[in-house]
Order: structure tokens, then C-alpha cells, then sequence
């Protein structure tokens, strides 16, 4: 369950960001507009009354000339945030993945009001849902509401229901899929294929014990989607085998966004949830 104090922490994470990395997230637009951003464009030279803070000090270490950095920028942006919610996403000791996916679609949904933008929320499992938000300040409050109530089930379709989602976008977006993607690689090429002229954020969450497997001895394993159930011993060399197939499909998906033009990170239940943001928003483009 996303806590109501989390609101509360948004609002500090917002002052931190504002400070180290919004700079960097304002503008992740598209257009044939110029403007501040990250999704860089060219350069043109420095005249007096450019922006002295868009000089690109690199290309003065080489040229010992000013050139200034231009993005493109999109104005209206809407961030579409799509939210995996199968029964697998129910797992996790502590905080499931579904908890922490959520938190972070939060997250982003608070970015993008703190920025005047528009959010949409989707979640999807053998279906695909809308979130449909009260207006003004409780928007988020109202999201928050609406996940705590939305309990994993089901089993994902993961194709079918971001190729519906496609029809709703009618301009180039921001695009945050959050899934364990636990999935053919073959299903998730497809899936990306379809928002390919907007920019993607894929979010692959997954548990900390998912993760690493940091389990050994007799285990009963459920299948949380199909209900299926095996019987197995876990020691340290079924934990390599784990951990060389786990990091094989995680750079298979890897691959595949690169392919499709997606930005791909892997986030954990153990992490901070802050700390993720950080990694997303402040990583260099």
C-alpha cells in the first residue's frame, strides 16, 4: 500500500530535484520547436544575450570557440504512465513490486503536474484500465486512492493491451511502461514497437529476492498467475543458472529498447524509490 506520508516526501524530493537534475527533465519534449530540454538538437555559436548557461564547455575545451547547446522542446506535454498490475507483480517480501511500481508512477505523475504537463494513468493485466482523475490538487491524491484499491490479478497480456493503448496517443508523448517483464523478449519488441515516435521509459521492477535470489534449500514455487506450483532445491549452483538466465533476458530487453529507441532501466524493491528517480532523471541522455 502507497502511503499517504509519501505525498508528503514528494514534495521534498521536488526541492532536491529542483537543485540537482529538473534542469535536465524540464523539457524531455519533442518538437521542431528549440528550447531547453534533454533531447538534444545542435549547436549553434554563442552571440551575446544567448543563455551563458547553454554554452557547451566540452566543445570550448576543443574548439576554444562558444557554442551554445540547443534541444528540441514540445510544449503540452502529456506523460502517459502504463502500469503492469498481473497477479505476478503481487509478489514481494515487504513492498511487492506492484507497491513500488506504483510508487513510481506517482512519482512521475507529481513531475509532470509540478511541470503544468498532463499525466495518464493505465494499468493492465488481462485488460487494459483507465484511471480517470478528479481535477486540481487532488489528482494525486485520487491516484493514490485509486492504486491502493487495485489489487495484482490476472494474467498479462502485454502486446494486446499497449498495442490498444497506441489508438489513445495523438501526439508524440512521454511514455513510462513499468512491468517485471517477465515476458518473451519477442512480446516486449513488439509491444515498444508500437509508441516508437515518442520517447519510452521502460522500468523493469522486480524484487530484491527476484533479483538476486538470495534464497537457498527445499521451495515450493507458485506460478502467481497460472497457479501452477514446482517443487525444487535451491542451492548455489541453481543460483548461478538463476542469475546468468535473469541477466540474459534483462539484456535481451536491454537490446530491444535500444533497438525500438526506449530508454531501459531495472529498478529493485530494495531500493530507494528516490534514489531510482535520481538514476532515470539524472542520468545523462
Amino acid at each position: 500500500m502507497i502511503k499517504s506520508d509519501f505525498l508528503h516526501q514528494l514534495d521534498r524530493f521536488s526541492l532536491i530535484i529542483n537543485k540537482r537534475i529538473t534542469s535536465n527533465y524540464v523539457g524531455e519534449r519533442f518538437s521542431k520547436a528549440t528550447g531547453r530540454g534533454l533531447i538534444f538538437k545542435d549547436h549553434i555559436q554563442y552571440e551575446p544575450g544567448e543563455d551563458f548557461r547553454s554554452i557547451d564547455w566540452k566543445v570550448f575545451g576543443r574548439t576554444d570557440k562558444l557554442f551554445c547547446k540547443r534541444y528540441e522542446e514540445e510544449r503540452n506535454l502529456t506523460v502517459h504512465i502504463i502500469l503492469d498490475l498481473s497477479a505476478s507483480m503481487d509478489f514481494g517480501r515487504g513492498v511487492s513490486k506492484s507497491e513500488f511500481a506504483s510508487m513510481l508512477g506517482v512519482g512521475f505523475a507529481y513531475l509532470a503536474l509540478k511541470n503544468n504537463e498532463r499525466f495518464v494513468l493505465s494499468t493492465f493485466s488481462d485488460k487494459l484500465e483507465f484511471f480517470k482523475a478528479k481535477k486540481g490538487r487532488q489528482q494525486l491524491a485520487s491516484m493514490v486512492e485509486y492504486l491502493n484499491n487495485k489489487k495484482p490479478k490476472g494474467t498479462s497480456t502485454l502486446e494486446k493491451s499497449l498495442g490498444g493503448y497506441r489508438q489513445l496517443i495523438n501526439s508524440k508523448s512521454y511514455v513510462v511502461i513499468l512491468s517485471d517483464f517477465l515476458y518473451p523478449v519477442e512480446d516486449i519488441r513488439k509491444a515498444l514497437f508500437f509508441f516508437k515516435n515518442n520517447h519510452v521509459v521502460v522500468i523493469q521492477t522486480l524484487d530484491k529476492i527476484e533479483r538476486n535470489l538470495d534464497l537457498e534449500g527445499d521451495f515450493k514455487l507458485k506460478d502467481l498467475e497460472t497457479g501452477g506450483t514446482l517443487r525444487t532445491y535451491i542451492n548455489p549452483y541453481a543460483k548461478k543458472q538463476y542469475n546468468q538466465m535473469l541477466d540474459g533476458h534483462v539484456e535481451k530487453i536491454r537490446e530491444a529498447c535500444l533497438e525500438m529507441g526506449a530508454k531501459f532501466y531495472v529498478a529493485d524493491t530494495g531500493q530507494n524509490v528516490f534514489d531510482v528517480f535520481y538514476e532515470i532523471l539524472g542520468r545523462r541522455r
